[in-house]
């Protein structure tokens, strides 16, 4: 039976096609593989579509972050279709939940709060997730709802934001600034003793604080290290004639 031609600016008829093509391909006759697939099995695809997205809005190609996205969503409503199937919640209520969600954290927008900067707009967001979560102003510390799953440099940067926003960090650069050389100058004097913990640990807080100071210079460590590392990659092919062909 032949397709009818999508419309080519409704975006609902092109999520509902897609939506239904995920249930084609993980229903009776469809794609075997795809049918045995679990959200444990799924979860590592969510996590590398999404850095692919980041990828290509840092190669600014717009063209490379529409196929992308694409991706994702695909991933998305593959991972709803397993927990429909599971009879834990369908897409309805995925998209129900996010709705609203967003209209309740947007109470300058759908309701009668009146806000004058985005860091009102940032207070209220966190107000209204305490209250979401029937916590109290105190009740759980500020820094446990940083997901553990991040990358490693995004979660420091995280924390410490979050640390930031309670007051929980040193006020002064330049107190985190001599905290940061006290570490380089004890990894000096641990490297020649080739005691592998101290080292670890010494790395370790050197890395940490050099995260902090990226962050009170405006900067996000993870996305300064992703950077170097595509300089890396560009330095070795130079290196070896191996240059991109324009």
């Amino acid at each position: 039976m032949p397709q009818k031609k999508m419309n080519q600016t409704d975006p609902a008829h092109a999520f509902t096609a897609l939506w239904s093509l995920v249930e084609r391909l993980r229903g009776p006759g469809g794609c075997p593989w795809d049918a045995k697939q679990t959200a444990e099995s799924i979860k590592t695809y969510v996590l590398e579509e999404a850095y692919e997205v980041a990828d290509a809005v840092e190669r600014k190609s717009p063209e490379e972050v529409c196929h992308e996205l694409g991706d994702l969503l695909f991933q998305i409503l593959f991972m709803a279709s397993i927990y429909k199937g599971s009879a834990d919640f369908d897409l309805y209520e995925v998209l129900e939940t996010i709705h609203k969600k967003m209209v309740r954290r947007h109470p300058h927008v759908f309701g009668p709060v009146e806000v004058n900067s985005a860091e009102e707009v940032a207070a209220n967001w966190e107000k209204i997730k305490k209250e979401e979560l029937g916590l109290s102003e105190d009740a759980r510390w500020p820094l446990e709802k940083v997901p553990e799953n991040l990358p490693a440099l995004l979660r420091a940067h995280r924390l410490i934001e979050r640390a930031a926003k309670h007051r929980l960090l040193a006020p002064a650069d330049e107190e985190r600034w001599r905290n940061l050389q006290d570490t380089w100058g004890a990894l000096r004097g641990v490297v020649p003793e080739g005691d592998r913990e101290r080292i670890a640990t010494t790395v370790g807080e050197a890395l940490f604080d050099l995260v902090v100071l990226a962050r009170k210079w405006g900067m996000n460590a993870e996305d300064l290290l992703r950077e170097k590392n595509r300089q890396f990659i560009e330095e070795t092919k130079k290196g070896h004639g191996q240059e991109d062909k324009k």
